[in-house]
């Protein structure tokens, strides 16, 4: 089911993302309405702009990444996780660019995530692109033909070609046996979890659960064994 590609080759990545300001206020005016405009249809007459506000990070345009963690196979079979997170988006947005350039710079090196080519890539490449960020090859994809696009998608794999299924990566990790990797916060908490707890590590740790699940995920597509807790080494 899952490509050719070795495991060695694959960096697999989540990220979570929150509102760009603590509360719709803080924006300003002009920002107001566009963001009003631009979720008119997803909020529809139920809610105001400001009732809206705390669903924000899920646009680029309106919010920002909090953290980037990302999975990886040595040769040694154990996977390491690590993460960038923290208050300054453009040093999560460097840090990641940098390990790319450095690591994952090679044609037949890819990146993998759950959902990730509507949200994770394109996300942090508009983010880069809003922080003046040279964008790495791995995310420019100007140019490229499909086939070209060094991007593998577990969503995109399970739906076998049905682009109406939406299949979330809890379910997915239920219904495959694999342990879910929403045993502390989901994606609704962490814009709370941030700007009101101030309690990155946690979002960190959230984060790489999900790195880590879709790895899981991948390997259950190979037809391959599960990591174990042995296997997975957490990198500072």
């Amino acid at each position: 089911m899952t490509s050719k590609t070795n495991l060695s080759e694959i960096l697999f990545l989540d990220i979570e993302t929150v509102p760009e300001k603590s509360s719709f206020e803080e924006l300003s005016p002009v920002k107001q309405e566009l963001y009003g405009q631009k979720t008119k249809y997803q909020r529809k007459e139920e809610f105001t702009a400001q009732e809206f506000y705390e669903r924000a990070g899920i646009w680029a345009e309106f919010g920002k990444i909090v953290c980037i963690s990302v999975g990886f196979f040595n040769d040694d079979s154990s996977f390491r996780l690590k993460s960038f997170f923290g208050d300054n988006e453009v040093k999560i947005l460097e840090d990641f660019k940098n390990l790319l350039n450095r690591y994952y710079n090679q044609k037949h090196h890819v990146l993998c995530a759950h959902n990730g080519k509507e949200f994770d890539f394109p996300y942090i490449a508009r983010r880069m692109i809003i922080n003046k960020v040279a964008l790495p090859e791995k995310l420019n994809l100007f140019g490229k033909k499909p086939w070209e696009v060094p991007h593998l998608d577990t969503l995109e794999m399970w739906k076998f070609g049905d682009y109406k299924h939406y299949t979330s990566l809890n379910l997915l990790t239920n219904i495959l046996g694999i342990s879910s990797p929403k045993e502390d916060i989901d994606g609704s908490m962490v814009g709370q979890v941030y700007y009101k707890d101030k309690d990155l590590k946690r979002i960190a740790k959230y984060c790489e659960n999900d790195t880590l699940a879709v790895a899981q995920v991948y390997l259950r597509f190979s037809n391959l064994e599960l990591l174990t807790e042995k296997q997975i080494i957490k990198v500072s």
